[in-house]
């Protein structure tokens, strides 16, 4: 049989299909898409926990949805949505799974990081496949990095890096330091899989379905172009990446309210238990007495205290977020005490809904200590969670309530 000629339909089936856009997928649809998967994400919520990983399934399904690339820019075929998106669509998800949702919200913010970065960057991972998933390790004192011609040589070992086993890339975090080791930059680095080792050591309380697993390197070689300055701090500081997408997604300052997509995944989770909750009481009685569940006081209050504290951290988290993107629109620049002042809310925000959570699984009784129990599984979720720096009442109080009284907090990436 003779080779077919070039043009031929035969050869148009064995070429790969062009990339999907999602750049007309617009708010109101995206909340929707997000809402439609919540039903496949609580049926294969335990599955996602024995795995330890999103399964294929719930990828797919993620990737099919677009949602995966709604901070993405709509020049390479994202949706780039306004920045409430960023704590609505985890909230939305975090209804059916926790660590799905949790995964998501790291996973999908690293596509608006990714547009800060050189446009050659932005090329390297997008022009191959748009989809491509970038896993981080934020913690700059778990890197160094050293500069050599062309580029820094890397070294690490990172903790917690959400959903690498299904990522492509990483963006690593690291101090750069001098001969001297005095440290002269704050940076993040775009690592492909090939250059760093996955250490399977998530055996976890919670959040187990995240994967977050230590990645590690020693000695790897990342081009000038695929390290980016973090050093927000300094005067004059530019995102590169901002001069080809100045939309003004790409400006809110992610020190100030990237933990809100996080939180917005738990407070998914809080409501998913209340659901539960709820729907247990109007069917169950008790095993010893055949009482109404429902006819208790003690458990009408304890409904509608969760309620209000799950209502309650649900309406500052949006408040925040909307305020926080109507200044960036603004053109508005966020003072140190704003800053703080967004984490100060983020933090107390969980703790008041995991007041909710742990009152809920009180309630549940010897109901909720089963290991096939949906509410052990969220119960567990919301205390993993709550051990996330964002959430420390410790470390995110204390640097608002010093400059409140009159002090100064200082740092080089906030």
């Amino acid at each position: 049989m003779n080779a077919p000629a070039p043009g031929t339909s035969l050869d148009r089936r064995a070429a790969p299909p062009p990339p999907k856009s999602f750049s007309d997928v617009g708010f109101e649809e995206a909340i929707a898409r997000a809402e439609a998967l919540i039903p496949l994400l609580r049926e294969h919520a335990d599955l996602t926990e024995r795995t330890t990983h999103m399964p294929d399934v719930v990828l797919e399904a993620l990737h099919e949805s677009g949602l995966l690339r709604f901070q993405q820019p709509r020049a390479w075929g994202g949706m780039e949505l306004a920045w409430p998106a960023f704590y609505e669509i985890p909230e939305r998800l975090g209804r059916g799974c926790a660590s799905t949702a949790w995964t998501f919200a790291n996973l999908s913010s690293h596509h608006r990081q990714l547009a800060q970065w050189p446009v050659r960057a932005q090329e390297d991972i997008w022009g191959a496949d748009p989809d491509a998933l970038i896993a981080s390790g934020i913690a700059y004192v778990q890197g160094t990095g050293r500069r050599v011609d062309g580029g820094l040589l890397l070294t690490g070992r990172w903790g917690f890096s959400s959903g690498v086993d299904v990522s492509q890339w990483n963006m690593l975090a690291c101090v750069v330091k001098d001969d001297e080791g005095k440290a002269i930059d704050w940076c993040s680095c775009l690592v492909p899989r090939e250059d760093y080792e996955i250490i399977d050591d998530w055996q976890t309380l919670g959040m187990r379905g995240t994967g977050s697993r230590t990645v590690a390197c020693s000695e790897v070689f990342v081009p000038e172009h695929r390290v980016l300055s973090m050093h927000v701090a300094r005067p004059g500081h530019e995102f590169p990446g901002l001069r080809e997408h100045p939309g003004p997604l790409y400006r809110v300052p992610a020190a100030a309210l990237g933990g809100h997509a996080i939180a917005g995944s738990m407070i998914g989770n809080a409501r998913a238990m209340l659901e539960a909750s709820v729907d247990s009481v109007k069917a169950r009685s008790t095993s010893y007495t055949g009482a109404r569940m429902r006819d208790f006081a003690t458990v009408q209050l304890r409904i509608g205290m969760a309620g209000a504290r799950i209502d309650a951290a649900d309406t500052w988290l949006r408040a925040d977020t909307t305020r926080g993107w109507e200044m960036t629109c603004r053109g508005e620049s966020m003072d140190t005490e704003t800053k703080l002042r967004y984490k100060r809310n983020t933090a107390v925000a969980m703790k008041i809904a995991n007041e909710a959570v742990d009152s809920l699984h009180e309630m549940a009784g010897a109901n909720g200590i089963y290991d096939n129990s949906p509410l052990q599984r969220m119960f567990r979720d919301a205390h993993a969670s709550a051990g996330h720096f964002l959430f420390g009442l410790d470390a995110q109080l204390t640097p608002w309530g010093l400059v409140a009284l009159g002090g100064e907090v200082k740092s080089p990436t906030l």
